[in-house]
């Protein structure tokens, strides 16, 4: 951020008396809504730390850390006192007062876009710090910035700051959302796809390798009439031989080179009439491994085609959830999971996931659908009864998103899933439901 357009943002955020609402939409990026419904985003990234403004930037997740609960406790419904810079530097100063039934609390929200020390801070009326978005030790910088300790100013800068004069504020605001996210997009897009398509060309190299049926066929009838072969032939056979010659039925000779060596005929015989009974389970349970294949190919497809459209990075981010590593939680491979605003999104790659979301959710959790056609299953775990309509439009977006590529106006079903009835695998019936309409040429 230059210093001269925060002497102008400042002049801009003297115009508002209150913080209503004021909390994380990401690691770094911590939203904060003025007076009635203008929000202002603060990106806290230390190589690339802004302000921007935008319609909506979607929260990743609900944040509980000790910072987050000071930053609500300390701002929310707080009156603005004043807005300024500290010592003229990159450092942004606001006093609010909260009133309680029995006392008045003045709070510091201190902003700092310091480069390397970029961050941001709560203090109370005595300058210590009550928490920190990043808490910096002493061995890091001579200005430590600690819960109880107080808060040393920082230097004043030994230079003069050139002037870049906006004409609209609001609307500079604006470009910095679009400009940081247009660059910001395309690299992640480029990013996402190439790592989607890797694991899309596995996929369809190991398609490509399936063996068909009659070879598989074959190949189980040849390996057991070599075992029975072998049963004819055990006086001619040595023990630990690695090649054997055979009689067949019709008086020809038949070589086979083994593996490894047998200490008998018999180990022999069994291991040929093992192979083929694994050719015939493989034969006859094809359609299975081709059927899993394919959807699975399916399903990246159109998440390739998800993250192609998509039109901010907060839809990737959400796409592409940070993994918690747990030994003790199995993933499974046929569902997606999502978060939206903390509320956790299931989505069914093909038959077998949705069978898994319907058979695993819990009666109040929310089964999305879209109405009258195929698509894929979607549930939302809840245990409130009210859940925030944009959490819903967004899974009905992934359902439609996940299940065609086609760009028009979808019906998406919801209802709890105690509602819903399966029938056969994923074939359900469901009476009561509410609809939702979702533009994918938007």
């Amino acid at each position: 951020m230059k210093l001269s357009h925060l002497k102008q943002i400042i002049n801009y955020l003297q115009n508002f008396t209150k913080i209503s609402a004021v909390h994380r939409v990401s690691d770094s990026i911590i939203k904060i809504v003025f007076d009635k419904n203008d929000a202002l985003y603060f990106n806290m990234q230390r190589s690339n730390s802004s302000i921007f403004r935008c319609q909506e930037y979607p929260r990743s997740k609900v944040y509980n850390a000790p910072f987050d609960v000071i930053l609500a406790k300390r701002f929310n419904r707080a009156n603005v006192l004043h807005v300024k810079l500290l010592n003229n530097d990159k450092i942004i100063r606001m006093k609010t007062s909260l009133s309680s039934a029995y006392k008045e609390e003045t709070t510091y929200l201190q902003i700092e876009f310091t480069g390397k020390y970029t961050n941001v801070i709560i203090l109370d009326e005595d300058n210590v710090v009550l928490e920190a978005l990043r808490h910096v030790d002493l061995f890091s910088s001579f200005r430590e910035v600690r819960v109880g300790q107080k808060l040393l100013d920082v230097p004043p800068a030994p230079f003069v700051a050139k002037e870049y004069p906006l004409e609209d504020v609001e609307q500079f605001l604006y470009e910095v959302y679009a400009k940081e996210q247009n660059s910001k997009l395309e690299s992640l897009k480029k990013q996402k796809i190439a790592f989607l398509s890797k694991k899309l060309k596995k996929l369809k190299k190991l398609y490509e390798k399936l063996d068909s049926k009659e070879s598989l066929e074959q190949e189980a009838q040849k390996s057991e009439h070599l075992g029975n072969l072998v049963l004819s032939n055990v006086q001619n056979i040595k023990p630990y031989a690695t090649e054997v010659e055979l009689d067949d039925y019709d008086g020809s000779k038949v070589k086979v080179t083994l593996s490894k060596p047998y200490a008998t005929p018999f180990m022999i015989s069994e291991m040929f009439f093992s192979k083929s009974k694994k050719a015939k389970q493989r034969a006859k349970h094809l359609h299975i491994e081709e059927k899993s294949l394919h959807s699975k190919i399916e399903h990246l497809e159109l998440f390739i085609n998800v993250v192609k459209e998509a039109k901010d990075v907060a839809k990737i981010e959400m796409l592409f959830p940070k993994r918690v590593q747990n030994k003790k939680i199995k993933q499974n491979d046929s569902i997606e999971v999502f978060w939206v605003e903390g509320y956790k999104v299931q989505l069914g790659k093909n038959e077998k996931g949705n069978v898994e979301l319907l058979k695993n959710a819990r009666a109040k959790d929310i089964w999305l659908h879209m109405k009258d056609r195929p698509s894929a299953h979607v549930i939302i775990t809840t245990d409130k009864q009210n859940l925030p309509q944009n959490i819903i439009m967004a899974a009905a977006k992934l359902c439609v998103e996940f299940s065609t590529t086609s760009k028009d106006r979808f019906l998406v079903d919801y209802t709890p899933r105690r509602e819903v009835t399966i029938q056969n695998g994923a074939n359900v019936l469901y009476n009561k439901y509410k609809t939702i309409e979702v533009d994918t040429r938007e």
